[in-house]
């Protein structure tokens, strides 16, 4: 353990949802790993003991993994418990006792952000926030101005190298194969900008609703879910210049340069879409308004992407589950009718399974003369059984001190001041039907030649195979 590694990890909310399904599945393969073996204190307030902590911990990997009887015994003596009100000093007090003399503890806020400030303050007071991280989960704000106090509260507190703004999408090995496909590879600089690309999309789809968090989603909808941090963060890794270092830094600036670059979303750049039978929901308010499906059109004035649209599209209830990336080139000036010809495309899928494919056009060997056809050329990696899930790298990360996974303050606020316009009208939802494309009002906000939509046989296969 170096000197800048956490010595001890707190989360609060040990016995919610998210430690359930997806905190103790990680911790458990940090141990194995090698990369957990520090104290891990959790802390809330449900009336429980260490023992009854301990049985979550071994029913969650059950359910959510799977137990590894070694790994498993060396997490259950690495755990404690504390339980107590967050509003009460008292609480705070008894953390202080668990942290024993860890000098470098590391702090996961895994509650709902209207505990932050209540939390951060009393970590203060209590001095358990000296020398110390915080781990924040999303959302980080409900608008700009929730975004800069929150930022606020952390800041007086914390400095900003120490606050590490989760978004477990920045923990996918593919989202960061993008940076690796752009920099590593001499034939992609070549022709990603705006002299060869005509269009770029991003689609993020899901073949499922709410899944019983209505509730939760009507407050929220797909703009906030995951437009302005999921999909903001892949369009940044897409649209980003060389950082002029590896460090986490340089890689953030050139992230916050292209959000910066992002004009405000406009009404006319919208679609927002709702499924029927969205209403019905459980938690969902009967004439809700809250959008399921979003596109929407962006510029990024940049000299690379000057003039080059970017166009993301996201919801639930689409015919098929994958997220995947298509770069649409500009035709060439041959002297075969533009008719016969489909632009060449750079196609990268980041879920179920990892995909480049380089789309292309050849001679059809099925007819003669100059008719031609359009073939892909691909290269397709399935995630591995022991591949690290993404709240695993990014909990690891954190207890580091490598920021390059996380969201800074100015990209926070920034990528908030994009979509606060459009979030603050009136617009429509238009509803559709499940297992479509989203509403038909979508054609306004589409593509030269359309969506690409993925392949739902192929991801389907995969994500069978991978259940």
């Amino acid at each position: 353990m170096t000197s800048s590694q956490s010595d001890a990890l707190v989360f609060f909310g040990a016995t919610g949802d998210l430690a359930y399904k997806k905190i103790f599945p990680s911790l458990q393969a940090m141990v194995k790993r090698g990369h957990l073996n520090v104290p891990v204190v959790g802390v809330a307030k449900a009336g429980w003991n260490l023992d009854q902590l301990r049985a979550r911990a071994k029913d969650s990997l059950e359910k959510h993994s799977a137990l590894d009887p070694a790994a498993f015994e060396k997490l259950l003596s690495l755990l404690r418990y504390v339980d107590g009100d967050y509003q009460d000093a008292s609480t705070f007090a008894a953390l202080r006792k668990e942290l024993m003399d860890a000098q470098r503890p590391a702090h996961y806020l895994a509650i709902p952000p209207v505990l932050f400030e209540t939390v951060v303050e009393h970590l203060s007071v209590s001095n358990c926030g000296r020398g110390a991280r915080v781990i924040v989960e999303k959302p980080f704000g409900h608008d700009l101005a929730s975004a800069q106090k929150l930022n606020r509260v952390l800041l007086g507190t914390f400095d900003e190298a120490d606050i590490f703004r989760i978004d477990h999408y920045l923990g996918k090995r593919a989202v960061n194969n993008v940076v690796a496909f752009r920099f590593t590879n001499t034939f992609a600089e070549a022709f990603w900008n705006r002299n060869y690309i005509a269009s770029i999309e991003i689609t993020m789809a899901e073949d499922f609703g709410v899944q019983g968090r209505g509730g939760f989603y009507d407050q929220t909808g797909t703009i906030r879910d995951v437009v302005q941090n999921h999909l903001f963060q892949v369009l940044s890794n897409l649209a980003m210049e060389p950082p002029v270092r590896t460090d986490s830094e340089s890689i953030r600036d050139e992230k916050a340069k292209v959000l910066r670059a992002i004009p405000p979303i406009e009404e006319k750049n919208l679609v927002r879409g709702q499924f029927r039978g969205y209403r019905d929901e459980e938690g969902v308010a009967k004439g809700s308004q809250t959008e399921t499906f979003a596109a929407v059109k962006l510029e990024v004035n940049s000299w690379r992407w000057k003039d080059v649209p970017f166009y993301i599209r996201a919801g639930k209830c689409l015919p098929t589950t994958c997220t995947e990336i298509v770069a649409k080139f500009r035709k060439p000036p041959t002297l075969i009718p533009d008719s016969q010809l489909v632009e060449n495309h750079v196609r990268l899928r980041l879920s179920p399974e990892i995909t480049i494919a380089m789309g292309m056009m050849n001679l059809s060997p099925a007819a003669e003369g100059l008719a031609l056809q359009t073939n892909e050329m691909t290269a397709t990696h399935s995630p591995r059984a022991d591949e690290m899930d993404a709240y695993e790298r990014v909990l690891g990360a954190a207890m580091a001190g490598d920021s390059t996974l996380f969201a800074r303050e100015d990209y926070v606020e920034e990528a908030w001041r994009i979509v606060e316009p459009v979030l603050k009208e009136n617009t429509a939802v238009n509803q559709y039907p499940a297992n479509t494309w989203g509403p038909p009002e979508v054609e306004r906000v589409t593509p030269p030649g359309g969506w690409s939509n993925p392949n739902e046989k192929e991801a389907s296969a995969v994500a069978r195979e991978a259940a």
